[in-house]
C-alpha cells in the first residue's frame, strides 16, 4: 500500500502485534527502553495533565514480579491449579523487555476521566509503535495481572490501574497478519 518503508504512513501499515511468547532477544537496551518510553510520552494529553506513567521490570527483576504474581493469584485463587500457577510464572518471563503501563488519572483535575483514560490508551500505543519504530516488536497484555488490586500495587496506587503490560522484543517467527475490520464498518461521511 505505501512503497516508502522510510515514511510514517508505511510504518503505521506494516505494525504488527508480537505474541510475547514468542519475542526473543534481542531486545531492546535500557537505554533504548527509556527512549521508547519517552517518545510514548508525545501522546494527546487535554489539559497537560501526562495522566499516565510507565515503569521498565529490568531482566534481573522478572523472577520478583513472577513471584509477586504467582503470590497475587493464589491469594485471590486458593483453589487455583498448577497450570494456572505455571502460567502466571511464564506471563513475567515472556519477551526480552517489559514496560508496564498505568492510567494515572488526576482526579484533582476538571478534565472528565475517560479522557485522561483515552490518554493512558494512546501512550500505551505510543509505547508500541516506538517499539516498532527501532525495529522490535511488542505485544500489549492485560489478562488477570492487570486486574489484580495487589499486582497494581506494586507498580502503584489507586486510583492508578494498570493500562497493560507491554512486551518487546524480536520476533522468533514472522508475525501475523490478521483479519482487520471492514472499511465500510469503521468509516462513514456525516450526513448531518
Amino acid at each position: 500500500m505505501f512503497n516508502d518503508l522510510s515514511s510514517p504512513l508505511a510504518h503505521l501499515s506494516t505494525r504488527r502485534s508480537g505474541k510475547p511468547r514468542d519475542l526473543a532477544a534481542p531486545g531492546p537496551s535500557p537505554e533504548q527502553l527509556r527512549e521508547i518510553a519517552l517518545l510514548a510520552g508525545r501522546t494527546p494529553d487535554h489539559g497537560k495533565l501526562a495522566p499516565w506513567r510507565f515503569v521498565i521490570v529490568p531482566n534481573d527483576r522478572r523472577d520478583a514480579l513472577a513471584a509477586l504474581l504467582v503470590a497475587a493469584y493464589r491469594e485471590e485463587r486458593p483453589e487455583a491449579k498448577r497450570a494456572e500457577l505455571d502460567a502466571m510464572e511464564q506471563f513475567a518471563r515472556q519477551a526480552p523487555a517489559l514496560i508496564v503501563a498505568l492510567s494515572s488519572p488526576r482526579t484533582e483535575s476538571h478534565i472528565p476521566l475517560w479522557e485522561q483514560e483515552l490518554s493512558a490508551g494512546a501512550a500505551t500505543m505510543n509505547l508500541v509503535h516506538a517499539a516498532h519504530a527501532m525495529g522490535f516488536a511488542a505485544g500489549w497484555l492485560t489478562g488477570w495481572p492487570a486486574f489484580s488490586d495487589r499486582v497494581r500495587d506494586a507498580f502503584g496506587a489507586a486510583p492508578e490501574r494498570i493500562a497493560g503490560f507491554v512486551f518487546i522484543g524480536t520476533p522468533a517467527r514472522a508475525l501475523e497478519e490478521r483479519p482487520r475490520p471492514d472499511p465500510a464498518r469503521l468509516v462513514s461521511t456525516w450526513e448531518g
